[in-house]
Formats: C-alpha cells, sequence, structure tokens
C-alpha cells in the first residue's frame, strides 16, 4: 500500500464517527497498527506462533502429569515487554487490564451480587502485568459472571458509573527497547509461553473467557437497556469450549470490544451528569 493510499485509510478510520473510542486511545491504536513490525513481521510471526502453540498442546496432552510454571510465565513476559515491545503497545495491553476491571465492576456495582464485592487487579505500571496478573485477568469474568447466579437482568433506572476512571499508567517509555514490536506481533510471541506455562486446563480456560465477552456484553446490554453492546459480541458461542482459535487475533478484538464498550459507558455516564445539572 503506497504512503496516499494508506493515509487515506487511516484519516478514514480517525474520523469514522461509529467509532466509540476516545481519541487518545484511538490514535495509539493506529499508531501501533502503522509500526514496521505489523506489516512485515506479524504475518510471518502469527504462522509460527500458531503452529508452535499447537506442537506444545499435543506435547502437553502426551504427559502424565500436567506441568505448569506461572512464576516463569509472568517473568519471561516482563523482560519480553520492556525490551522487545513499543512502549504505545505496552499502554495498551496496562489499559486492557483496568477497561476489563472497570466493565466487571460496573456488572458488579449495578447487580450487587452476593459474595463478590469488587474486582481489585488494575495494574497502572508494566510490573503490574506480572504475580499472576495475567492468570487472574481471565478468572475474575468467570467470577463475576459466576456471581450472577443465572438470575435475570434488567435494565437500572439510576446506574452507578463511578467505576470507570482510567489511573495514569506507566509503560515505561524512557526504558531503552532493543525493538518496538506492535501489540499483535507481541502477542502472537507472547502465546507461546503462556500456552507452554500453564496446564492444558488453564489455557483452555485464557482461551474460553473470551467467549464471555459474550455474555459479558449482553449483561451491559440488559442493564443499560442499550441493545448496541451486542454490536461487539464475538463468532461463536459461549457453551462451546475451543482452543484451537487464532487467540492473539482474539484477544486483540476482544480487548476492542471491552474498549468500545467502555468507552459507551463513559458516555452515558457524562450524559447522565449533564441531565443531573439541568
Amino acid at each position: 500500500m503506497n504512503d496516499a493510499a494508506e493515509t487515506m485509510v487511516w484519516d478514514a478510520v480517525r474520523a469514522d464517527p461509529t467509532l466509540p473510542l476516545d481519541r487518545a486511545t484511538l490514535e495509539l491504536i493506529v499508531a501501533d497498527q502503522r509500526l514496521w513490525s505489523r506489516r512485515w513481521v506479524y504475518p510471518w510471526v502469527r504462522v509460527v506462533s500458531r503452529l508452535l502453540v499447537g506442537v506444545i498442546q499435543v506435547v502437553k496432552r502426551l504427559l502424565p502429569v500436567p506441568l505448569s510454571a506461572h512464576g516463569l510465565m509472568d517473568r519471561l513476559c516482563l523482560w519480553f515487554l520492556r525490551r522487545f515491545v513499543d512502549a504505545g503497545a505496552v499502554h495498551l495491553l496496562i489499559r486492557h487490564f483496568v477497561v476489563e476491571t472497570n466493565l466487571l465492576n460496573f456488572v458488579l456495582r449495578n447487580t450487587r451480587p452476593p459474595g463478590l464485592q469488587v474486582v481489585t487487579l488494575r495494574p497502572t505500571t508494566l510490573a503490574g502485568l506480572g504475580d499472576r496478573a495475567v492468570i487472574q485477568h481471565d478468572v475474575n469474568v468467570f467470577e463475576v459472571l459466576t456471581a450472577l447466579g443465572g438470575r435475570p437482568l434488567t435494565a437500572v433506572r439510576d446506574l452507578d458509573f463511578t467505576t470507570l476512571d482510567i489511573p495514569p499508567l506507566d509503560p515505561e517509555p524512557a526504558r531503552r527497547r532493543l525493538l518496538r514490536l506492535d501489540i499483535q506481533t507481541a502477542l502472537c510471541l507472547m502465546n507461546i509461553p503462556f500456552a507452554l506455562c500453564l496446564t492444558g486446563p488453564e489455557y483452555r480456560r485464557a482461551v474460553h473467557s473470551m467467549r464471555l465477552d459474550e455474555s459479558l456484553l449482553g449483561v451491559l446490554a440488559a442493564l443499560t437497556g442499550d441493545p448496541v453492546f451486542h454490536r461487539w459480541r464475538p463468532t461463536g458461542s459461549v457453551v462451546r469450549l475451543d482452543s484451537t482459535t487464532d487467540v492473539p487475533r482474539a484477544v486483540y478484538e476482544h480487548a476492542l470490544a471491552c474498549e468500545y464498550a467502555h468507552a459507551t459507558l463513559v458516555r452515558r455516564s457524562a450524559a447522565a451528569r449533564t441531565r443531573a445539572a439541568v
């Protein structure tokens, strides 16, 4: 794609009125998509990653005992993010953990299920992505949906929007990096230690957690009375357990769906404050 044609694409993305993203986040996403690695490295790494993960899964199924190394996985990923991934991509990754926790806490505040008060996983630094944060990030979704207990949900008249703040994030932009890979290439490479260091059931649980976007977005639609949240539901069914999907791509689309939902709630919160002030 020549420069003029590519500029036209990104100008249209920036101006698209249907994208429910705040300007700063959209600029980070566009800048990440335009990194050299997204064009030249990602297509090759994507194939290699899927092959290696497939081999790892087959070998681990043949082993007589499940193997895991959560601490090693954390250390490898933090080392990789600090030295080989663009700071903007790291910012988006840290932000996703906060955004998804905000969505889960919005659900909890407006349903108040017994036994679960608040999700506390809100890393603000790159180091905060260690200490089992990746595993807990997935577990939180299952725990919140389980806490709802299958009860029917209806629209809430006075919604509690107090869980939607984004604190300052530190992706360590001043750190010297050997490479500055985009987030999709990084996800492909990080998927390899995930598959290697998680047990088979843990890996399948992590993959399936993204299918729960269908449920989470459905809950948000019910609580707000706004069907727009259904637009960002993933393909496939929440009742189908699958670990053969293109995991890095699914993670990226999952993160975008969370961003869309979060930005929509932020706008509804602003509108509610405006109405209250009149």
